[in-house]
C-alpha cells in the first residue's frame, strides 16, 4: 500500500510496476462490462490508494476534445441512419413490452404485435431505400451531415455525461469537486480543413460558422420554450430576489414591445417574463446569424454587432446568454428550488456556447511558404526568392518581420489565386473572431510541418491579418504543427526546442510579453504556457507500417514531453488517428491507456474520422458510452500511467521490431514494382472514384514512383470501408 501511494506521487518505476499489477487484479475482479466506466474507475483508484489531491488536480484540468472530420468513406446517407435509430427505438419498446407480458404470464399482447408490425414495416421501407447519395455532396452538405449527430444525439446526451461523472465521483470521493461542466468539448474540421480540398474557401468556412450557430441557437430557443412551461412560479407563492427584478426592469427598457405584449399575462410570473425576454434575444440573434450566413462575410454594413449588443436586443456570445440562465438558477436556489431542465441547459451552453464546435483551420506547409515567397518577390524586399533561403535565413527574416508593426502584405491583393486564397483565409479568421469571439477558431494546423520556419510563416501571415500584435506579443491563434512522416516525427523534438528557445514564440504561448514577465516573477501564480502538437497516424502508417508508425509516435511523445517540461510548457498532444486500424485507428480506450509516461496529464485531443462517426454517435447510448470510456481512459492513464517505458529490455525489443517491420513494409509497398498493377487489377479503385461520396475529387492517378504509390495506397487504405460495403463484407 505504501509503495502504491508513493508511485502515485513520484511516478517511480518500481511503484508503477506494482500499481500496474494491482490495476490488473482490480480489473480482473470486475465483471468486465463495467471496466472503462466512471463507476469502475473511482472505486479502483480508491482501492489503489491514489491520493485524492492527485485526483482533484487532474479533475480540475481535465480537458477532452474530440474533433469531427469529414471523410469520403462515410458513404451511408443520414436517411439510413434515421431509419436505424427508429428501428433501435422500436426494439427498445418491444423489449419492455415483452418483459411486461412475461411478468403477467403472457406470451404476447396487442402492444407486442403492433410493435412487431411496425418493425417489419420499417425494415421493408429501409430495404427499398437507396444506400448512397444520388448527387455529389458539397462541403456544406458535409457540414450538414456532420452536424446531424449534434442535432439528433449529442446535444441532449452531453449533460448525461457530466451527471454520470458527478454521481460516480460523489459515491467514492464525496469531498472532491467534479470537473467543470465543459471538460468534454468538440471541434470540427468539416468546412474548415482546406488541406487537399480546394472547395473549402473562406466563404465556406464563414458559412459553416454561421450554420453551426444557427443550429445551436435554434436548439436553445426550443429549450427556453420548455422552461417557460416549467417555471410557472408565482409571486404569491415564491420569493424573487432583487437582482432578477432589476434585470426585468432593464429588459423592459430594452424591449418594451415584449413588456407590452406579456406584462399582463405574466404579471405574477417573473420567471416566465424573464424567459420571454431571453427567447426574443435568441430569436434576434438567430435572425442576424441567418442574414450573415446568406450574405457576404466582409460587408461591414451587415456587421453592426456592437450597436446591436448595446441595444440589448441580441446576445454577443454564449457567455451573455449563460449569465442570464445563471441569474435564474441563482434565484431558484436561493428560494430552495432546483430545475433539472435548467441545469441541463446550462451544461449545454457551457459546452457548446454559440459556436457548437470549434473550427480548426488546416493547411499544408508549402502553401504558406509559397505565398510569402510570392509576396516578397512582388515587393522586392529580399535579395533572392524566399523559398531559396536556408532555414536559418528564413527564421531570422521571419523573426524580424514579426517584431515590426509595419505591414508586409498590401490591402489589395495583386497575387495569384492561390496566394490570395491563403491571405484571405487569415483575414476571414480575423472576421470570425470579431463576430463570434476567439473561441470559434483558435487552432491553425500546419500539415507536413518540417521546420521551425513552417510555424513562423503562419505567425507572420496571422500578424498581417491582425491576429498577432508585435508590440504586446499577444496572438489570437494557436499555431499547431502536424508531424506526419517518420522523419518528421523524429525531427519534431528539435523543431519544438528551437521554437521554445525564441522569446517571441514563448510570449505567444504565454499570452504576451507582459504575461511572460509576470510568470517569471511569480511562477506559482502564472498560467502555464500551452503548446498543442498534432501527430499524424495515417500518413506515418502509409510511410512505415502500423507497428513502426505507432512506435515512432510513442517515442516522439516521450521526447516532446521531456523537452516541454524543461521549458515549463504544458503539452497537449493532438492525436490525428484514422478510423480503421490501417489508418492508425482502433479502440480509443486502449489507445489512450497506451500513451507514454505523463504525455496525457488530463489533456487530450483526438480526431473522430467521418467513417466511424455513425458507429460511435448514431445512438445516444453509443455516444454516451464512447464519451465515458474516452474520459475514463484519460483520467486512468494520467493517474496510473504505464510502467513499460522504464523497462530497457522492452524499449530495445520494440525498437528492433519497429526497424524490422519498417524494412519489410517498405520492401513490399515501395520496392515491389508490381504492387500498383496488382491493386489495380484486384480492387475496384476506378469504380470507387466515380461514387458521389465526397466534396473532394476522388479520381486517382497512380505512377510507378514512390510518391505515386504512397498516394495510391493512402487512397486505397482510406476507402477500405467503402470496398467492404460494396462487396457486402462489412
Amino acid at each position: 500500500m505504501k509503495t502504491t501511494h508513493a508511485a502515485a506521487e513520484d511516478h517511480s518505476h518500481n511503484g508503477h510496476a506494482e500499481r500496474d499489477g494491482a490495476v490488473g487484479s482490480a480489473m480482473a475482479n470486475e465483471s468486465g462490462r463495467d471496466v472503462g466506466t466512471f463507476y469502475w474507475l473511482f472505486p479502483t483508484l480508491k482501492r489503489l490508494n491514489v491520493p485524492p489531491k492527485m485526483i482533484q488536480r487532474l479533475l480540475d484540468q481535465l480537458d477532452v476534445r474530440l474533433v469531427f472530420t469529414a471523410h469520403p468513406t462515410e458513404i451511408v446517407r443520414h436517411t439510413i441512419r434515421d431509419k436505424q435509430r427508429r428501428i433501435s427505438s422500436i426494439l427498445r419498446q418491444l423489449d419492455r413490452e415483452e418483459d411486461s407480458a412475461r411478468g403477467l404470464g403472457l406470451d404476447s399482447s396487442w402492444e407486442i404485435k403492433a410493435l412487431q408490425a411496425q418493425l417489419i414495416e420499417e425494415i421493408r421501407l429501409w430495404w427499398r431505400t437507396d444506400e448512397l447519395h444520388q448527387f455529389k455532396p458539397s462541403v456544406l452538405d458535409e457540414v450538414d451531415f456532420t452536424l446531424h449527430y449534434f442535432d439528433v444525439v449529442l446535444f441532449d446526451t452531453i449533460p448525461q455525461l457530466y451527471q454520470r461523472i458527478c454521481r460516480a465521483l460523489s459515491g467514492t470521493f464525496p469531498t472532491l469537486k467534479p470537473p467543470r461542466q465543459n471538460f468534454c468539448r468538440f471541434g470540427s474540421w468539416v468546412g474548415s480543413d482546406r488541406d487537399g480540398n480546394p472547395s473549402v474557401t473562406p466563404q465556406i468556412t464563414w458559412k459553416t460558422a454561421n450554420f453551426q450557430r444557427n443550429m445551436v441557437v435554434g436548439k436553445y430557443i426550443d429549450s427556453i420554450g420548455k422552461l417557460t412551461h416549467l417555471l410557472s412560479l408565482s409571486l404569491h407563492w415564491s420569493e424573487v430576489l432583487p437582482d432578477l427584478l432589476e434585470s426585468l426592469e432593464q429588459d423592459q427598457t430594452q424591449m418594451p414591445e415584449i413588456y407590452e405584449e406579456l406584462a399582463i399575462r405574466y404579471r405574477q410570473e417573473p420567471y416566465r417574463l424573464k424567459l420571454a425576454y431571453i427567447e426574443q434575444r435568441l430569436k434576434n440573434t438567430l435572425t442576424r446569424s441567418q442574414k450573415l450566413h446568406n450574405g457576404e462575410y466582409l460587408q461591414e454594413q451587415e456587421s453592426n454587432l456592437d450597436s446591436d449588443v448595446a441595444s440589448g436586443r441580441i446576445y454577443r456570445s454564449g457567455d451573455d446568454f449563460l449569465n442570464e440562465l445563471k441569474l435564474i438558477q441563482t434565484n431558484l436556489k436561493e428560494t430552495g428550488l432546483v430545475c433539472q431542465d435548467l441545469e441541463e441547459l446550462i451544461c449545454q451552453v457551457e459546452i457548446y456556447g454559440f459556436n457548437l464546435a470549434q473550427l480548426d483551420i488546416r493547411q499544408e506547409s508549402t502553401q504558406h511558404s509559397d505565398t510569402i515567397s510570392e509576396v516578397t518577390e512582388y515587393l522586392g524586399v529580399l535579395d533572392q526568392p524566399y523559398n531559396e533561403l536556408s532555414e536559418d535565413a528564413k527564421t531570422e527574416w521571419l523573426i524580424g518581420e514579426l517584431r515590426t508593426r509595419r505591414p508586409l502584405i498590401p490591402g489589395e491583393l495583386p497575387f495569384s489565386e492561390r496566394a490570395t486564397e491563403i491571405i484571405s483565409t487569415f483575414r476571414m479568421v480575423r472576421r470570425l473572431h470579431q463576430e463570434f469571439g476567439p473561441s470559434i477558431c483558435q487552432s491553425y494546423i500546419i500539415s507536413m510541418s518540417h521546420t521551425a520556419s513552417d510555424l513562423l510563416e503562419v505567425a507572420l501571415l496571422a500578424k498581417e491579418a491582425g491576429l498577432y500584435d508585435p508590440a504586446t506579443g499577444v496572438g489570437a491563434l494557436k499555431i499547431v504543427p502536424l508531424f506526419e512522416t517518420v522523419e518528421d516525427l523524429r525531427r519534431a523534438p528539435a523543431v519544438m526546442r528551437q521554437l521554445w528557445e525564441l522569446p517571441l514564440y514563448r510570449a505567444m504561448l504565454q499570452g504576451g510579453y507582459q504575461a511572460m514577465e509576470a510568470a517569471t516573477a511569480k511562477p506559482e501564480e502564472a498560467e502555464t504556457a500551452l503548446q498543442e502538437v498534432m501527430l499524424g497516424y495515417s500518413d506515418s502508417n502509409k510511410d512505415s507500417g502500423f507497428l513502426s508508425s505507432n512506435w515512432e509516435i510513442h517515442k516522439a511523445q516521450q521526447a516532446l514531453q521531456s523537452i516541454a517540461e524543461q521549458y515549463k510548457v504544458a503539452l497537449r498532444i493532438f492525436h490525428g488517428r484514422g478510423g480503421s486500424v490501417g489508418r492508425g485507428g482502433g479502440p480509443a480506450y486502449e489507445a489512450i491507456l497506451a500513451q507514454p509516461g505523463r504525455s496525457v496529464d488530463g489533456r487530450i485531443k483526438i480526431t473522430e474520422q467521418g467513417e466511424v462517426l455513425a458507429s460511435k454517435y448514431n445512438l445516444p447510448d453509443l455516444a454516451l458510452y464512447n464519451l465515458e470510456t474516452v474520459t475514463t481512459a484519460v483520467i486512468q492513464g494520467s493517474v496510473l500511467g504505464s510502467s513499460f517505458d522504464g523497462i530497457d529490455d522492452w524499449n530495445t525489443i520494440m525498437e528492433r521490431l519497429s526497424v524490422r517491420s519498417r524494412q519489410h513494409y517498405r520492401a513490399l509497398i515501395y520496392e515491389n514494382p508490381d504492387l500498383v498493377e496488382f491493386f489495380h487489377q484486384v480492387t475496384p479503385v476506378q469504380e470507387i472514384s466515380q461514387l458521389q461520396i465526397s466534396s473532394r475529387r476522388l479520381a486517382v492517378r497512380v505512377s510507378a514512383t514512390w510518391t505515386g504509390c504512397e498516394r495510391f495506397l493512402g487512397f486505397l487504405a482510406g476507402r477500405k470501408r467503402a470496398f467492404c460495403c460494396l462487396l457486402g463484407t462489412a
